[in-house]
C-alpha cells in the first residue's frame, strides 16, 4: 500500500454524536447576506434545506488551527501529512423538514474512505454520513465527500493554476426558467464563514490563497454555491417542498465575479440545477427533488 491510502490504513473513528437548538437568528443573517427576507416568522416555522450547516458548529482553540487555517487534528479528519482539504458534493434526502425551536440530534458517522489520482496528485475522498434525529427518528440525512490531498508548506498546489475566468453577461432568463445572481466579494465570503465558523484561509487571505494554494484570488465556499442552487426552488416554487438534493462541485469561483444559478422544472419531481461565471462551465452542478 504506498501514497496516502497508506496513512489511513485502519483508520476507523468512531461515530460521535451533538445537539443543537435551532435558533432564528442564523437564517436571519444568512437571509441578509443573500439580501432576500428571513423565511422564519417564529418557532416551529421550517428550516430550509442544508440550512442547518448554521448549527452543529465546531469550535476548535486558536491553538488548535493548522497552517491552512482548518483544525490540525479532527475527529473525522484523515491523519495524512500536510492536509488540503476541499469540499466535493454531497447528498441530501429530506423525510420531514427540521424546525426552528427545536432540538435536533446530529449523529455523525464515516461512510467511506477511497484513495484516487487526480491532476493535482493523490487524492483520499472522506464520506461522513450525518444523521439528523427528533425524538430518535431521522428527519432528514446527509452525506458529504470532502476531498483531502498532501501539500508541504510552501510548495504550490499540482496541475494546472486555477484561474479566475473574466466576467461575462449571461444569456436571457428562457421562459419558465429559474435564475438567481449572487455577486460574492471578500465581505460576502467574510460573513459567511463567520456564520459557519469556517477559518479555511482560501476564503479571506489573500497571500495565503494566491501564494500556499495556487489560486487567483478569494475562493467562494463551496457550500455557499450548494446554498445557491437551492435558492432556485425556495424562490420560484415555495410550495413544493424539497424532499432530496445532491450537488457536486467541480471548479472554483472566485471573489469578485458575478455568480449565475439556473434550473428549467420540468413535468416530473426532479429538476436539474447549475451554477458559475457566465459563459464558463459551471462551478456546481446539482439535483434537486421537489415533492
Amino acid at each position: 500500500m504506498a501514497g496516502l491510502a497508506a496513512h489511513v490504513e485502519g483508520w476507523a473513528p468512531e461515530p460521535v454524536q451533538t445537539s443543537a437548538r435551532l435558533d432564528r437568528w442564523p437564517s436571519d443573517a444568512f437571509a441578509d447576506v443573500l439580501d432576500q427576507p428571513s423565511p422564519i416568522r417564529a418557532d416551529g416555522d421550517p428550516l430550509p434545506p442544508l440550512w442547518h450547516w448554521f448549527h452543529f458548529l465546531d469550535h476548535p482553540a486558536q491553538a488548535e488551527l493548522g497552517e491552512d487555517g482548518h483544525p490540525a487534528a479532527g475527529h473525522f479528519l484523515p491523519p495524512i501529512p500536510d492536509r488540503r482539504r476541499m469540499f466535493a458534493g454531497a447528498r441530501l434526502e429530506v423525510r420531514e423538514p427540521l424546525r426552528i425551536g427545536e432540538e435536533i440530534v446530529r449523529r455523525s458517522a464515516l461512510a467511506d474512505v477511497t484513495p484516487k489520482q487526480g491532476r493535482s496528485g493523490d487524492m483520499l475522498f472522506v464520506t461522513v454520513r450525518h444523521e439528523f434525529l427528533r425524538d430518535g427518528s431521522a428527519a432528514a440525512v446527509e452525506e458529504q465527500d470532502i476531498v483531502y490531498r498532501s501539500q508541504p508548506v510552501g510548495e504550490q498546489r499540482g496541475g494546472p493554476p486555477a484561474q479566475a475566468p473574466g466576467p461575462a453577461e449571461p444569456e436571457p432568463v428562457a421562459a419558465g426558467a429559474w435564475r438567481a445572481r449572487l455577486d460574492p466579494d471578500p465581505a460576502m465570503l467574510f460573513r459567511f464563514s463567520a456564520l459557519t465558523y469556517n477559518t479555511h484561509r482560501i476564503h479571506y487571505d489573500q497571500p495565503y490563497v494566491t501564494g500556499v494554494e495556487g489560486y487567483s484570488g478569494l475562493v467562494v465556499h463551496g457550500p455557499l454555491l450548494a446554498l445557491l442552487l437551492l435558492e432556485l426552488p425556495r424562490r420560484h416554487a415555495a410550495s413544493r417542498p424539497v424532499t432530496g438534493f445532491s450537488f457536486r462541485l467541480s471548479r472554483p469561483a472566485f471573489a469578485g465575479t458575478p455568480i449565475v444559478a439556473d434550473g428549467v422544472p420540468g413535468h416530473g419531481c426532479d429538476v436539474e440545477l447549475a451554477a458559475g461565471v457566465p459563459g464558463q462551465p459551471p462551478s456546481i452542478t446539482g439535483t434537486v427533488r421537489l415533492g
